[in-house]
């Protein structure tokens, strides 16, 4: 079934990883991970590394080592997660970047960029403290 609005795999093990390293009292690697939130551990690595290198984590290795919070689950709004896997939203004018148009009004071009901006809204509006 076709959906509006979709998050892909990794922005949602983004999310949801930063959730759960953010409710443990230690650090937190891919495989404990994988158990919490149900992708793969190798998918999950890969996520987890760009959030370090965004500046969301730490990271450690070793056999005690894994994922731990660098910011304050409060000073993170979802979007920020969301654009640090994903990049920058694309609040275009037409979908299909066409210099003309049959039709005086489009609908899918007011559509689409009005929903685009009400989920940039939405996820810039919340922090992951919010999901704690």
């Amino acid at each position: 079934m076709p959906k509006i609005i979709n998050f892909s795999d990794a922005a949602s093990i983004g999310i949801h990883g930063l959730i759960v390293i953010s409710k443990s009292d230690k650090p937190l690697n891919a495989i404990l991970l994988s158990e919490k939130i149900g992708f793969s551990k190798h998918h999950i690595g890969k996520v987890m590394q760009r959030l370090v290198k965004d500046g969301f984590l730490k990271s450690y290795r070793g056999p005690t080592g894994g994922f731990e919070m660098k910011k304050k689950p409060e000073d993170i709004k979802i979007y920020d997660i969301y654009r640090s896997i994903e990049g920058e939203v694309d609040i275009g004018e037409c979908p299909h970047d066409l210099h003309i148009c049959p039709t005086n009004k489009c609908i899918r071009n007011d559509l689409i960029k009005r929903l685009s901006e009400e989920f940039v809204t939405y996820l810039q509006s919340r922090t992951l403290q919010e999901y704690l």
